[in-house]
């Protein structure tokens, strides 16, 4: 704490008012608000409640049984490198495939050359046909 008593030169001039804030008021309500904050903040629960499985674990996952469609460049469509001679021998056998409970993975591997209405054509038969398990895959062998 200061007192500002004036200087020496001012002589019997009224003396300068202060111009500096107050800063003692300011930190107290500052600390007031920190506690208080620190009081109303809920205990931190370092705990995590799981719902752990009951029973006999899941019979192990086996490997996927993938059925591979190749379309060559001139349209020509091959079911596991068997060539397939025509639409309707196709669609027979996407049938086969949508009827077993636990349809096999088809990959359909079209050639970069080949027109999309074949490749499009192939995909539209599947979709309609009950195939939920196709997908379209890189085929560097045609490349």
């Amino acid at each position: 704490m200061s007192m500002n008593v004036g200087s020496p030169a001012s002589g019997g001039a009224d003396p300068e008012p202060m111009m500096e804030m107050n800063m003692t008021p300011l930190i107290d309500v500052m600390l007031v608000l920190i506690i208080m904050m620190i009081i109303t903040i809920p205990k931190a629960n370092h705990s995590v409640n799981l719902n752990m499985p009951v029973g006999t674990p899941p019979p192990p996952v086996r490997e996927p049984v993938v059925i591979t469609i190749d379309v060559d460049f001139d349209g020509t469509i091959l079911w596991d490198n068997a060539v397939v001679p025509d639409r309707g021998t196709l669609e027979a056998k996407l049938t086969d495939v949508a009827a077993q409970p636990d349809q096999p993975e088809v990959h359909l591997r079209p050639n970069k050359l080949v027109s999309y209405k074949v490749v499009a054509g192939v995909m539209a038969a599947a979709q309609r046909l009950g195939v939920t398990k196709i997908g379209l895959v890189g085929n560097e062998q045609f490349q």
